[in-house]
């Protein structure tokens, strides 16, 4: 892991310092700048805003946006929603576990792949399927995710 010179966030603070309710403005910012929030990050926030660090963990641990870990270069969504369940997707996924050797919530020893379970992605027509950043892929089965996974 790369060190974060925390001073370099400073930028982001003074953005932010004459606005009322500012804690998830500032964190978004510095996780859009590093792409996640550890917990040197959060000491400093907590300092720099004068919030308790048990505040700023709350925060971070209820949205579902902010992670406290590095992501991967691409994020992969397993939808596990009712069509793709019936249709096979817990086979995709546990497919994915060993092509990737990762479980769900990880990013891979590269770096390349952060892999999540999502529900509903709304392309029930081609269950089961999986989001690879911006991108569909449908009709899967297990023995095709190491063909779209060497795509990327």
């Amino acid at each position: 892991m790369a060190v974060i010179k925390l001073s370099a966030l400073d930028h982001i603070f003074e953005k932010y310092e004459e606005k009322k309710g500012n804690l998830i403005p500032v964190l978004h910012d510095i996780q859009e700048e590093i792409g996640y929030l550890p917990v040197e990050v959060q000491r400093y926030a907590s300092k720099k805003l004068g919030v308790a660090m048990s505040k700023i963990y709350g925060v971070i641990s209820f949205y579902s946006f902010f992670t406290t870990e590095p992501k991967g270069e691409h994020t992969i969504g397993v939808c596990m929603g009712t069509a793709c369940y019936v249709k096979g997707a817990e086979d995709i996924l546990n497919r994915l576990k060993e092509e990737l050797e990762i479980e769900t919530g990880q990013t891979t020893a590269d770096n390349k792949f952060t892999m999540t379970v999502t529900r509903c992605l709304g392309t029930c027509s081609m269950a089961p399927v999986i989001m690879i950043d911006e991108q569909v892929h449908g009709n899967l089965t297990a023995a095709k995710i190491p063909e779209v996974i060497n795509k990327y």
